[in-house]
């Protein structure tokens, strides 16, 4: 399973609006700029880049200590708020709603996706995916 498939998964188990998994990936697709659709290695980059207390934030995102709130205008400020809109309106929400979810989902969506401090390679391994699907919708419910 790709980043992509499982970011969908935690947008759909997280946002009623995003109630098939077309809409969710299509959504995710606005985030990045990239041309090739959601890539979480793009979004991390753009955290890091943007310096002072957001990067600091990504970098405990990555890290193994406890994850850094970020707040919703923290999100539109580093994403672009034209992109927050354009997933909102995918999604059929209005940006702010939007930028507060993307505050909450992003943190730990990057946490979980990695490990020591960088983005794990790989997810396709089951024990992977069965842990971090698990471990996550633990923690949210």
């Amino acid at each position: 399973m790709t980043f992509k498939g499982l970011a969908t998964q935690v947008l759909m188990s997280k946002i009623e609006r995003a109630n098939n998994s077309d809409n969710a990936a299509a959504a995710l697709d606005k985030l990045v700029s990239n041309g090739k659709g959601f890539d979480l290695g793009e979004i991390v980059s753009k955290f890091q880049g943007s310096g002072g207390d957001v990067a600091r934030k990504a970098k405990s995102w990555l890290g193994d200590a406890p994850n850094e709130p970020i707040s919703a205008s923290e999100v539109q400020d580093v994403l672009g708020s034209h992109r927050v809109a354009a997933f909102a309106k995918s999604l059929g929400m209005d940006r702010n709603e939007a930028s507060e979810k993307l505050a909450q989902i992003l943190p730990e969506l990057i946490d979980k996706s990695s490990q020591g401090g960088y983005l794990i390679n790989s997810v396709g391994k089951k024990s992977f995916v069965a842990g971090f699907t698990s471990r996550f919708l633990k923690k949210s419910a």
